[in-house]
């Protein structure tokens, strides 16, 4: 049975130098709302799909907590069923944790937020305000405004005349973007984070351009009233060859930060004795990793490992081995991860190693039946099913199967009981991913006489097939769980929740305890 601990003893776990997987098994917008500061988000609808990921070692440290309700409890016998032999219960979860004088945190990847604003401190990095950029880029030698976020958030808005170079890409194309040494360059981002990362990559290795970060983004832009663009295309070059010089400057600044190349071998041996967690990163484009990575590695793109390092890292201590095709983005990374606190390790020969790690996956769900469109079309119209949309509650808004309902895992059994006293016999599922409708059904207390079966393909099948569509439905707020309202509206001209947002990435820093704070190591 899974052991209780309570908050001062997490506490002092989380500063003993041993592994841990802290996990937030709320649903994203209940975690944004207040979570604690080394916590991973690991919502109970995606347990299952996301564990083997962010924890592959099965004898690892887990810690997992909610609200202090039951729901962590249930995802600790799930976990214990899945092979997972150390885990733990944060007695009365977030309401325990502040009662014990200890500091909840709002929003997402706020380490690494926190972890921004002190680089900015330590290392001096230079900014522009939107004002000078703009008197900039009508000058005679205008500046190279790159764009650090990834292509899709970089569609959505972006600076004029900005091109997307996420910030894992900036070291390994720079040359190729900016050949002249004179031209000044800035990062941006949407906030601040990314910006001040990116400038400071490009000051680290030492590159001859003046360089600076782009105060607040895109909302900085936007609050000093400048207009943006949407749905631009420019991006790096994707044919680039990288220099002797860049790589040796790449691998000067990894080995400043801390970091070590291992063999292949190594890390085989590493995974083989299974005492800690290994976790392979490839930190190159998606394009690159679609076109073939090592056996094992997840993909984790150089830029957003450091900006949501929540999102891939699920074991804190953990070793972390990297790798590239390059020379450069691996060891620029991981130069990033050791300042961050994390334990980042170059792979050695990178995607020629021959390395391949091969974890126990997570066993696969009893499968549900499946229905096509036209089937479910029929039904409903006879009224012979209850149709339950597992979808995002932001895409069952904008456009559903008429007459479903929306749900979510931790609440679907309450909904199903109800069905069943309403005599409902029949429930489609409609979800992006049938598995995850499959493990709902799976771990449900008591899903008596019910028949289960999913709509094939999902909502994309029902739209291509021509189904009748329903929007303008309402949910409230408490009903979305898995929304983050926090500053939700930033980008879509609400210019206080902008601010708003900014000032809670400057204030983040004050807010860290000694603990807290002490895993950085940011170079100057």
């Amino acid at each position: 049975m899974p052991t209780a601990i309570t908050a001062h003893t997490l506490k002092g776990w989380l500063r003993d130098g041993e592994e841990i997987g802290l996990f937030d098994v709320r649903e994203h917008g209940q975690y944004g709302e207040g979570h604690l500061f080394f916590a991973v988000p690991l919502p109970y609808s995606v347990l299952e799909r996301e564990i083997g990921r962010l924890a592959p070692n099965r004898r690892a440290r887990l810690v997992v907590y909610d609200d202090g309700e039951q729901l962590a409890a249930q995802v600790a016998q799930r976990l214990e069923a899945l092979g997972y032999t150390a885990v733990h219960v944060l007695e009365g979860g977030t309401r325990g944790w502040r009662d014990a004088g200890f500091r909840l945190f709002k929003g997402v990847n706020v380490p690494s937020k926190a972890f921004g604003e002190l680089v900015e401190q330590i290392a001096h990095t230079p900014h522009v305000t939107a004002a000078t950029l703009v008197a900039w880029q009508r000058a005679e030698r205008a500046p190279v405004v790159l764009d650090g976020r990834p292509f899709g958030e970089y569609r959505t808005m972006n600076i004029p005349g900005a091109a997307c170079c996420p910030n894992g890409e900036l070291a390994y194309r720079i040359d190729a973007i900016v050949p002249d040494p004179r031209t000044p360059i800035v990062i941006n981002c949407a906030g601040r984070t990314r910006s001040i990362v990116g400038a400071q990559t490009l000051r680290h290795l030492g590159i001859a351009n003046p360089v600076y970060a782009l105060e607040n983004g895109t909302q900085g832009w936007y609050l000093a009233d400048f207009a943006l663009e949407h749905g631009t295309t420019r991006r790096y070059p994707a044919e680039v060859r990288a220099s002797a010089s860049r790589v040796e400057a790449a691998r000067a600044l990894a080995t400043r930060a801390g970091v070590a190349w291992v063999s292949a071998d190594v890390v085989r041996a590493w995974a083989a004795a299974g005492e800690r967690t290994v976790s392979l990163c490839d930190v190159r484009t998606p394009e690159e990793f679609a076109a073939g990575s090592l056996p094992g590695a997840q993909h984790a793109p150089g830029g957003q490992l450091q900006q949501a390092t929540d999102q891939y890292l699920g074991v804190r201590g953990a070793r972390v081995v990297l790798f590239d095709d390059d020379g450069i983005r691996a060891p620029v990374t991981a130069s990033w991860l050791r300042q961050l606190g994390h334990e980042a390790f170059v792979l050695e020969g990178g995607l020629r190693s021959g390395l391949a790690l091969h974890d126990a996956p997570v066993a696969e769900p009893p499968p549900l039946a499946f229905i096509d469109a036209p089937t479910l079309a029929e039904r409903l119209a006879h009224g012979q099913a209850l149709v339950v949309d597992l979808r995002a509650s932001a895409a069952w808004l904008e456009a559903h199967v008429p007459g479903s309902v929306w749900s979510v895992r931790p609440r679907l059994a309450a909904l199903l009981a109800q069905a069943a006293q309403r005599g409902v016999q029949r429930v489609t599922f409609v979800a992006d991913d049938a598995r995850l409708a499959a493990w709902a059904v799976a771990d449900l207390p008591a899903p008596g006489d019910m028949a289960f079966s999913v709509l094939e393909g999902g909502f994309a099948a029902w739209r291509a097939w021509g189904g009748r569509e329903a929007s303008g439905a309402t949910l409230t707020p408490e009903a979305r769980i898995d929304f983050l309202f926090f500053t939700h509206d930033r980008h879509a001209g609400n210019k206080a929740a902008a601010r708003q947002y900014l000032q809670w990435e400057v204030d983040l820093l004050a807010q860290l305890d000694e603990d807290e704070r002490g895993v950085f190591r940011p170079l100057s």
